[in-house]
């Protein structure tokens, strides 16, 4: 079993609530259309899902994630969105359906977390029909920038690749996106790359707020200490550092993705 870096505490959900198709997954948009059947690997608490959902209705939309705490909000989502999506339990090692089941095979921030991005590759190019498509988007934690510089962000960014690689999992998965399709022997790929931008008060307030209350009470925060690369006061040090971010009046963050488009015939 792989180790989830985040884990699924409110501070983390409190970020993925925000995600929408548009927003994160933007490259993939152009491909959909009314009828699609399509696989959501990773899918949390289903915002994207629910939305993806809407685009290719009536097509079949399976919502899969490794955990199933976050899936009872992903189902009232779906239900409250008046889209029908299956949300169920499963590894992308070892997907449920059989060979060439969808014509979409979606996966957002998924392959950084996994020992063997490269095999869960070729598992989601199993279930994708000829003439589909998989999607995968994944950031780049080396690219990420904020401002005003403080040690403490520095620290957080230098623990987070700690505890990530701790884990067998490769936090600059951007810039691998690419290598890990072609070793998977998928070489019919479109590689583009889109960022998130933090800049105004209430950006600020909600992603400094949501890493404060990650550099201490989560998955994160918890491997961290078990891990030994860690004490209670860096942690703490490092949520003040979040909060102080949040405050700043001329805070702006930078998170750079990198994206795949993969054609399969």
């Amino acid at each position: 079993m792989d180790t989830y870096t985040h884990g699924h505490a409110d501070s983390v959900l409190q970020s993925h609530r925000w995600r929408t198709a548009e927003n994160s997954a933007a490259y993939l948009l152009s491909s959909l259309r009314p009828g699609l059947d399509l696989l959501d690997v990773g899918c949390g608490p289903g915002t994207i899902t629910v939305d993806l959902a809407g685009r290719v209705a009536p097509g079949r939309v399976v919502g899969l994630d490794v955990s199933a705490d976050p899936l009872v909000e992903a189902r009232a989502a779906a239900e409250r969105a008046g889209v029908d999506v299956t949300f169920e339990v499963g590894s992308v090692y070892a997907l449920a359906a059989a060979d060439d089941s969808f014509d979409v095979v979606h996966a957002h921030q998924v392959l950084q977390h996994l020992t063997d991005p490269v095999a869960a590759l070729r598992e989601m190019a199993r279930v994708c029909r000829p003439g589909g498509v998989i999607a995968v988007r994944d950031v780049d934690y080396a690219a990420f920038v904020t401002f005003p510089a403080d040690p403490g962000l520095d620290r957080w960014l230098d623990l987070y690749h700690r505890v990530a690689r701790a884990n067998g999992a490769e936090p600059d998965a951007g810039r691998r996106l690419l290598s890990w399709a072609h070793a998977a022997g998928l070489r019919d790929v479109t590689a583009t790359a889109s960022t998130y931008c933090y800049a105004s008060a209430r950006e600020r307030e909600w992603w400094g707020r949501s890493w404060a209350g990650r550099a201490t009470s989560s998955a994160f925060a918890e491997q961290a200490l078990g891990y030994g690369l860690a004490t209670a006061d860096d942690l703490d040090e490092i949520a003040a550092a979040w909060l102080r971010w949040s405050e700043a009046d001329d805070g702006w963050l930078g998170m750079l993705h990198g994206e795949l488009l993969i054609h399969i015939w």
